[in-house]
């Protein structure tokens, strides 16, 4: 009688499972899938995958944060959305390509990670994540920092901060040219401003004291400037931004 054997081989190398995917990509974000996917990748025989895969994480990722970047502040997304969104793309991609060998390799007896790895993975994949979001964040500052002028006007040197990149020398002038007709460049106390233009629209921010937002009375002399510099810049609208302290704190609009 001829002994069979079984010739079966054990996979030597680890996997990660389709839970492993939700918990390390919700952790870690969308780089996390990458190192997922590529790690099976090797463990599954198919190395010649990596590469592919890293590429198309990496454009992937780039691109979901440029989209976040790109919401406008008037759209309230709920902060899970975006993860369980990416993360369950990404377990489906899973399942597509790389479920039907990662269960061959467990019913082999081949090895998965365990849930610390898992965890550790994701959180490594944060903190690149978090870095690499800070360091973006930082130098797009600097380089607009480094194109942004400032002017002084009158005797009391008011101010007029703006982007070359964004609105002309000129342009600036003819504003203050417009803020001193008006009065409102005056010799009482030197003014701050800042000025963008959005397509045919000057949008001019005022620094402004805490409070006035709420002051009908306050704000009214603003409403008369603005519209009279609506007048005297005919070819532009004007729109006052009146903001405290820094220019994303705005606390009253006036078009």
């Amino acid at each position: 009688m001829i002994e069979t054997i079984d010739k079966t081989i054990i996979p030597t190398g680890k996997i990660y499972k389709d839970k492993a995917f939700w918990v390390g990509i919700f952790i870690g974000g969308p780089l996390v899938a990458g190192y997922l996917f590529s790690e099976n990748f090797k463990s599954l025989g198919q190395p010649e995958k990596v590469k592919s895969t890293w590429v198309i994480t990496i454009a992937v990722t780039i691109a979901l944060f440029g989209a976040i970047f790109l919401i406008p502040e008037n759209i309230n997304i709920p902060n899970q959305i975006i993860p369980i969104a990416y993360t369950a793309i990404a377990v489906g991609l899973f399942k597509k390509y790389q479920e039907e060998k990662a269960t061959a390799h467990i019913e082999k007896g081949g090895l998965v990670y365990g849930w610390w790895r898992v965890i550790g993975v994701g959180v490594i994949g944060l903190l690149i994540t978090l870095v690499s979001l800070f360091v973006i964040v930082y130098t797009s500052d600097t380089l607009q920092q480094a194109t942004i002028t400032t002017k002084t006007y009158g005797a009391v040197r008011h101010e007029i901060d703006f982007d070359q990149s964004n609105i002309s020398e000129q342009e600036i002038d003819k504003i203050a040219e417009g803020f001193t007709e008006t009065g409102f460049f005056d010799r009482s106390f030197a003014k701050y401003i800042y000025v963008e233009k959005d397509e045919n629209k000057f949008v001019i921010y005022i620094s402004v004291v805490r409070g006035v937002e709420n002051n009908p009375e306050a704000i009214q002399p603003f409403v008369e400037i603005r519209n009279e510099m609506d007048e005297y810049l005919s070819n532009n609208e004007v729109a006052f931004k009146l903001v405290v302290d820094y220019i994303d704190n705005v606390i009253k609009v006036i078009e």
